[in-house]
Order: C-alpha cells, then sequence, then structure tokens
C-alpha cells in the first residue's frame, strides 16, 4: 500500500531486585511466604527450576510502552515517582501551544503513534525522555499530515490506560509477577523486536561479517543490522510478493540451539552457521520442540494471507529455517495452538510463541459501533491503528485459560510481552549498547510491559531486575542448559557486534520465580489464580472492574485524570493518496 503518509500504513488501511507491590495491589499471600525469603543459593534455585519448567509459553504482542499500560501500577516504577518527574512527564506540545502531562484514556481503539526508528530516538532525546509530542508533531507535519491529525498523534502519544480497559492484564500483574525495567532490545519498529526475541540480535553479526550489507543511513532499505519493517526475503505474504524484501539472515537464533543436535538438519542456505550446527551437534543434545503459531498463516502456502503479518513473522526472515522443512514445519496458524493444547499434544519439553494479527478468528468486534472502527480494529496483536486491545488482551486470556485447564499448567512458564514500545511515552532512560551504523545506538529502545504467570511465579510482585528483549535468550539458554548464541563460534569472533545473551547487565528473568516455591516449601499457585471466566472473556467491555481485581490505580499529582479538552484518541485518518 502506497500512500503520502507511509509510517501511517497500518492504521489507514540475572536475577536482581524483587519488590512485592503495595497491600493494595497484592495478591493475598501464603501465611509461611514470610518465613522463606531467604534466596537459595543459585544452583539449587537452577535446579529446582529446571525440574518443574518443561514448557514455556511467549504470548508476542505489539506496540505498548511500559507506562501507557502499567503508568500507574502500584508498587512499578510509575508515573508517579521522582524519576518520571524528571523525564518528560511535562512536555510541550507546539501546535497546541499548552504543556501536556500523562492522561489516562479509557478508548481500546486508538491511532497508531509514529515508532520507526530515527522518530523513537528522537522521542527519547538522548534519554531525556521528554520529547514525545513534538517530534510526532513534527515528523507528521514533515510528511504532509493535516495539522488536526498531527496534534492528536502528538497527544497521544502521552496516554496511559489501566485497568478499567484493561483489565485482564492488570489482573495477571496483580496475581503473578510484573517486571518494570525491560526494554525493547533495538531502537526500532515491530521487525527487529521479532527477530531479537528468537536470535538476540537483529543481525549485528552479520553486519559485522560483511559490512556491505549494513543499513544505509536512512534505514528505509535492506540491510542490517535489521531496523525496518521491510518484508522478509521469503514468503509468505499478505498482498503477493513484495517489491522490495529484506536481505536473509545468516546468524544464530534459538531456533537452531533448541534443535539440538537435530540442528544438521538444517543443510540448506547454513553456510553462516556451519560451525555453530558443528558444534551443536558434538554437545549431542536432545532437541526441544519448539512451535510459532501466527495469526492468518493457514497452511503456509500461497501469498494471499488476508489476516497474516508476514514481517511479525521471525523465522520467516532466515532461510536456514525457511528452506529447510524440519525446522519450517514449527511454523503453524494460531488455530492450531488451540488444537494442540486441547488435543495434549504437546512433548515433554518445548517452546510456544503465539501472535495475533490484522482479524482475530474468533469472532470478536469492537464495542465502538462505528463503521470504521469495525472495518479497520479486527486485529488482536495489540497493535494500535487495527487492534482493539480489549479484543486482544481476550486472545491473552484465551491462550492463558487454555495453558491453565490443561496439564501443562503444573510445569509451564507463560511469558507475556510487547515487540517495541510503539512510540507512546515512558519515562526511563533506556541502557545504551552498541553503536549501529547509523551512529545511534544498537539498544536498548524504550520499556515495554513484561508479565510472567507460572505455578512457581512469586505472586503480586514487581521484579525490577533490568534486562531487554534478549532476556529471553537468556531464560532458555539457563533453562534448559542451552549454549548462549553469543558463545557459538560463528557468532563469538564478532563479539560484541552479536546476540547479547552473555551480557551480566541484563537479567536471564529468574527473579520472577518463587525460590520457595520451586522448593516445594510454599505451594504452586493453583491454575484456578489464572482462569478468567469464558462469558468474561467473551464480553465487551469485559465485565471486570478494578475492584474486583483488586487493585487501584496509584493517583497522579499534578495532572489531569481526563484528556485534554477536544482530544480524539481516533481522528479520522488523512485521505490516502
Amino acid at each position: 500500500m502506497k500512500c503520502k503518509f507511509p509510517l501511517l500504513a497500518a492504521l489507514l488501511l540475572a536475577a536482581i531486585a524483587v519488590t512485592p507491590a503495595p497491600a493494595a495491589a497484592q495478591a493475598k499471600p501464603h501465611p509461611v511466604f514470610a518465613s522463606h525469603a531467604k534466596r537459595l543459593p543459585s544452583s539449587t534455585l537452577l535446579t529446582n527450576l529446571r525440574a518443574h519448567i518443561h514448557h514455556v509459553f511467549v504470548i508476542y504482542q505489539e506496540n505498548r510502552s511500559f507506562d501507557s499500560y502499567f503508568g500507574t501500577f502500584p508498587g512499578a516504577d510509575n508515573l508517579a515517582t521522582a524519576q518520571a518527574r524528571s523525564h518528560g512527564f511535562r512536555q510541550y506540545d507546539p501546535i497546541g501551544k499548552t504543556w501536556i502531562t500523562p492522561f489516562a484514556i479509557t478508548s481500546p481503539d486508538t491511532a497508531d503513534p509514529n515508532h520507526a526508528r530515527p522518530v523513537l530516538i528522537a522521542k527519547a532525546d538522548g534519554g531525556r525522555m521528554n520529547d514525545f509530542v513534538a517530534e510526532e508533531e513534527k515528523n507528521l507535519l514533515h510528511y504532509g499530515a493535516p495539522t488536526y491529525y498531527a496534534h492528536q498523534l502528538g497527544l497521544l502519544t502521552m496516554a496511559h490506560e489501566d485497568c478499567r480497559t484493561i483489565p485482564f492484564l492488570w489482573f495477571y500483574a496483580h496475581r503473578f509477577a510484573l517486571y518494570d525495567h525491560i526494554f525493547q532490545a533495538m531502537y526500532g519498529p515491530s521487525t527487529p523486536g521479532n527477530i531479537d526475541l528468537i536470535a538476540g540480535q537483529t543481525g549485528q553479526t552479520q553486519w559485522a561479517r560483511n559490512p556491505k550489507e549494513a543499513v544505509k543511513p536512512d534505514i528505509e532499505g535492506p540491510g542490517e543490522p535489521v531496523l525496518n519493517d521491510i518484508d522478509p526475503a521469503w514468503g509468505p505474504y499478505r498482498d503477493g510478493v513484495p517489491k522490495e524484501r529484506q536481505y536473509d539472515q545468516t546468524y544464530a537464533t534459538l531456533l537452531l540451539t533448541l534443535m539440538g543436535r537435530k540442528a544438521k538438519l538444517a543443510k540448506v542456505d547454513s553456510d553462516d552457521v556451519k560451525q555453530d550446527i558443528g558444534e551443536l551437534t558434538k554437545l549431542h543434545a536432545h532437541a526441544i520442540p519448539w512451535g510459532w503459531y501466527q495469526e492468518g498463516f493457514g497452511n503456509g502456502e500461497g501469498n494471499d494471507h488476508p489476516s497474516y503479518i508476514a514481517h511479525h513473522d521471525a523465522p520467516q526472515y532466515f532461510g536456514y529455517i525457511r528452506l529447510n522443512q524440519p525446522l519450517w514445519r514449527g511454523v503453524h496458524d494460531l488455530s492450531d495452538f488451540f488444537t494442540v493444547i486441547s488435543d495434549r499434544k504437546l512433548p515433554a519439553r518445548s517452546v510456544d510463541f503465539i501472535k495475533g494479527g490484522y482479524h482475530n478468528p474468533f469472532g470478536w468486534s469492537p464495542v465502538n459501533k462505528s463503521a470504521f472502527v469495525q472495518s479497520h480494529f479486527m486485529g488482536d496483536d495489540d497493535h494500535p491503528g487495527y487492534s482493539d486491545s480489549q479484543i486482544s488482551e481476550s486472545l491473552v486470556a484465551k491462550v492463558v485459560n487454555a495453558i491453565a485447564r490443561s496439564p501443562y499448567w503444573r510445569d509451564s512458564a507463560i511469558i507475556i510481552l510487547w515487540d517495541d514500545s510503539g512510540g507512546f511515552y515512558d519515562h526511563v532512560p533506556p541502557p545504551q549498547f552498541e553503536i549501529c551504523p547509523d551512529k545511534h545506538p544498537c539498544g536498548d529502545g524504550p520499556r515495554i510491559p513484561f508479565l510472567l504467570i507460572s505455578p512457581y511465579a512469586r505472586a503480586g510482585a514487581v521484579v525490577h531486575a533490568s534486562g531487554d528483549t534478549t532476556s529471553f535468550a537468556k531464560f532458555l539458554d539457563v533453562l534448559f542448559k542451552l549454549p548462549p548464541l553469543a558463545s557459538l563460534p560463528d557468532e563469538k569472533p564478532y563479539m560484541p557486534e552479536g546476540p547479547r545473551d552473555t551480557n551480566p547487565r541484563l537479567t536471564n528473568l529468574v527473579s520472577g520465580f518463587s525460590p520457595a516455591r520451586l522448593a516445594g516449601k510454599i505451594p504452586p499457585i493453583p491454575a484456578s489464580r489464572a482462569e478468567i471466566p469464558n462469558s468474561v472473556v467473551n464480553t465487551f467491555p469485559a465485565p471486570m472492574t478494578c475492584k474486583e481485581i483488586g487493585v487501584t490505580p496509584v493517583k497522579l499529582s499534578g495532572t489531569s485524570s481526563t484528556p485534554p479538552k477536544s482530544f480524539n484518541p481516533l481522528p479520522k485518518p488523512p485521505k490516502r493518496h
């Protein structure tokens, strides 16, 4: 789709500190919890973790900053902190010629703020986090958007939601573990985040190995590392084969290391991971089966998938995955996930990724009955501009319910995270790592929400351990004793340009688990604590209140509890050209 506003295309069509949430935001603790506060030795903790967690489920959503969803969650590094007051809490609105502070909204359908790499970097303003409104407006006006539209999108960057609009997510945060210092691992839009999830990088190794493939300064074409949303080199695609495609990605991924000695089955397009495969074969490790379940994939044949988003399918970017059937058969349609769970067909250990898409397959529709919303907001991956946030959290709840009602609950870890911050304001300055070809940091980008649901999670805890998307790779490394991606022979020579899963600055997520539960000193959290009744999940808006959840959003001083006058979270989009 070509239009005058290319960045609006979607709209137009480790283990460190853990702090329990305050009493008002805590699940009722087990009576013996306090007596087991002393942390077990690390080796014992990991042994117990490996004994209990055999299935890892990742529900990977789109485009929300931590503050946009949990900016008023009690006990978190939220908008009520002194740090927030000194990092962009008050931002100038050049079009409205006034100052804007964060404000709450209850609309599940919003426009899509700009989250391209250059704009995200400009919004963060060197860690001052104070240019979200102005940069959003400036960029849209530069591309010829009407003033009214640029103004509304600028204001939207400061909006946040709470348990009134997304009660399921707050329900999980209240009963299980919420991490409040996880960042997107690369400044950029969706594709880099999706690739980072499985590779711990977006092509820094490939860039170091093949400097001629370096992404161009304008970041609009193909190049390494991947910094934009160009479709993968291999199909299937949504609307036929695109004219411009990303380079074939040729570095190691978790999907390769999980194969263990079966990695040798990647025989095609595997020259750049040949030594890695040799190392994995030599280790004689058993394979940990994985599945990537994405809405709209169908059977993967042909290039006409109306609700499929190819640039969200990370495995599809890697030729050695796409072109070798023993690996590619791990990619499935979203609907297959529920069949596998209900039929009890998961192997003894597994890692499964769940992705929504453009049009939910469950018959759900937004509360707003306007023709525009009903035709444009049927998505369920939480991406503003086409997804309804209540429909999206219902997909999350549907997945969690399916797991909670299955035998897999007792040995599972369910992780819910978002690929990038979506251009929404967040007040915490991101850590900085290596420098990319555009002379800006390769990471991290702004904070994203991150939730851990498990029978062995710390109940009602806010986990302050600092990490990014690559922390997921570190978690799988320690859980399944995988060789870290950064240690493999085809990646190691180029470090630190490469995967970040040996970086000591990043948490391995283990601090979200309860040592006492893992040791059997207090009972695991029962599945019933994670379940939400089907009648609630399938009703919009959900009949679940903050009071019923047991959590009260913190009050923010010095700001309005309502949106600015004349604010519209879903302004009439500019005409397409």
